[in-house]
This record gives structure tokens, C-alpha cells and sequence, in this order.
């Protein structure tokens, strides 16, 4: 890297903004670090990261799918609360009613009568990090990196219209286009058409073997 100029994307200046209060409600958490090998719309998982918006902080909510690593949701905003949540669940282009399992770390912004509601109506079973553990949340928390420095830390956005923009243009490419070593380096877009795939071949080859004995 020295010999050819190049600069790791890594070592840049972070910021540090405010813990906000802990979600102290009672509720397990149902993946206890299984991330990997999960169904499609199985268990979701979700996080807030912060971004430099000319001289104020907003903030990005991501939802992703453990199946393939792929941003289902996504939103950005001014404030680090409910609806900056709704908006990213809202925007996910599946039936949420798909959804088993929303995972979450503890952040107050979690915890509050309206994302109740929403997983209630769609029969969606929360689930939450132990308090203190960003282990229990290691995908997203993982995530929030790849996010920030590849596309935060490279942009000098100026407003919130700019920073919705190239955000919508970031996931578009990181699910189509950047490949993931834990997706076999392919893209989450690819990963789960070839998954898709499989579970078609395998249910025509066991209808043919059905009928074969039918016959």
C-alpha cells in the first residue's frame, strides 16, 4: 500500500455522540449469536449509526436479513427515534407478516409503544441483545462499519435530501454489486437467487418423485 499511495479507508477520525438510555424490558434474546444459516425473512436485525451531516448530526437505520446479509430497510433522519424506525420497516419491499424474529440491541429508541404495534399487527416476534453485549447484535454493529466507511466517511454530504440520495444509491450497490466472503463472494442479491433456486429444483424433483409413485 505504501509503495503504490494507497490509504486505508480505516484510518479515519471518528465521532462519539451520547448513549441513550437502555431498554430494560424483559425480552429474550431468541438468536443467542446465530447469525448464519437462517431461512429467508427468518430473523431480521436492525441498528442506528450516526453521520456528519454538514454541522449536525443525523442518523441511518438499517434492516437486514441474517439469510443473506441483505439491507431489507432503510432510513435516514434527524432524529434518533421511533419513526426513523417505522420508516426503515416500512420501506422493506416483502410482506412483513414474513417476518419471524426483529432483533434488536437495547436502545431506548426500540422500546416504544409504536414499533409494538407494528410487530404485533404482523405477528413478529421481538428479540433483544443482553444489556451491554454488542456481541448479541455483531452483524449489524458489523454492518454499521462496512456502511461508514465505505460510504459515510468518503462523502461530505450537506443536507438530509443528499444524504437520503446517496444512501438509497450505497444499498442499491452493497445488494447487487459488492460481493460478501460470508456469502461465498457473491452478492446478497445473488446469494439468495441461487438459494431460491435450489429449494425450486429440490420441490420439482420431490413433486416428480410423488407422482411417480402416484403412478
Amino acid at each position: 500500500m505504501k509503495e503504490n499511495g494507497l490509504i486505508s479507508n480505516y484510518m479515519v477520525a471518528q465521532y462519539k455522540v451520547e448513549k441513550s438510555a437502555s431498554n430494560e424490558e424483559k425480552i429474550s434474546n431468541l438468536l443467542e449469536r446465530n447469525f448464519n444459516n437462517r431461512e429467508r425473512l427468518e430473523a431480521v436485525i436492525s441498528d442506528l449509526t450516526y453521520v456528519r451531516v454538514g454541522k449536525e448530526w443525523n442518523y441511518v437505520c438499517l434492516i437486514i436479513d441474517l439469510n443473506n446479509r441483505e439491507i431489507l430497510g432503510y432510513s435516514a433522519g434527524k432524529n434518533k427515534n421511533s419513526n426513523l424506525i417505522r420508516e426503515a420497516m416500512y420501506s422493506i419491499r416483502h410482506p412483513l407478516n414474513k417476518i419471524q424474529i426483529f432483533h434488536t440491541d437495547r436502545g431506548k429508541e426500540y422500546d416504544n409503544k409504536e414499533i409494538d404495534e407494528i410487530l404485533n399487527v404482523f405477528d413478529i416476534n421481538r428479540s433483544l441483545s443482553s444489556k451491554g453485549s454488542p456481541y448479541d447484535n455483531a452483524v449489524s454493529e458489523a454492518t454499521n462499519k462496512i456502511l461508514k466507511t465505505e460510504f459515510i466517511y468518503q462523502e461530505k454530504l450537506s443536507n438530509l435530501q443528499e444524504l437520503k440520495f446517496k444512501l438509497a444509491e450505497y444499498v442499491y450497490w452493497y445488494n447487487n454489486l459488492r460481493i460478501h466472503g460470508a456469502l461465498n463472494y457473491s452478492t446478497p442479491t445473488e446469494y439468495r437467487k441461487v438459494r431460491e433456486n435450489k429449494k425450486i429444483k429440490i420441490s420439482d424433483s420431490a413433486q416428480n418423485i410423488w407422482s411417480n409413485c402416484q403412478g
